[in-house]
């Protein structure tokens, strides 16, 4: 029996999504601060692109929220399909407990990509030995479980 590759494993829950980071930032330990991104098809496949962004403030920069916009729209254009959801990990030295800036980047993401990505897009925290869902996008996966049900591509649905 072979393994099948990471990225040709559907990623359909957030619960699924927080082992994807556990797996993809191990070893978890950060000296830094450091956004990683990640894409998911409307199949649940990940992109095999997987992008750093270096040395994140502390305090929440809502022009780099801003910036992940044009980032998102275009690894969006490599994937088929209209619903690629752009998936966040923050991860950064100290605690796994969220700080308050954490839930200030949590807020500053919301304001940005709410509207910009009608609920496709999901922030991660990897800190102090773990990996925790700060925004959940349950809509995606409801929407990559009827994708990938038994019977849609055969018309039984």
């Amino acid at each position: 029996m072979t393994t099948p590759a990471l990225a040709d494993v559907p990623v359909r829950s957030t619960l699924a999504l927080t082992r994807r980071w556990v797996t993809l930032l191990s070893p978890l330990s950060f000296s830094g601060r450091t956004l990683w991104l990640a894409w998911l098809g409307p199949d649940g496949r990940q992109s095999p692109v997987l992008a750093p962004v270096e040395d994140i403030p502390i305090e929440a920069d809502r022009h780099l929220a801003v910036g992940l916009l044009d980032v998102h729209a275009e690894l969006a254009r490599s994937i088929p399909g209209d619903d690629v959801h752009l998936a966040m990990a923050l991860a950064r030295p100290g605690g796994s407990v969220p700080t308050e800036d954490d839930d200030e980047w949590a807020g500053a993401f919301h304001d940005v990509l709410d509207s910009a990505l009608d609920g496709t897009w999901s922030l991660h925290l990897a800190a102090g030995g773990r990996v925790e869902s700060l925004v959940a996008a349950p809509s995606f996966f409801v929407r990559v479980g009827r994708a990938t049900a038994p019977g849609v591509e055969d018309g039984l649905r």
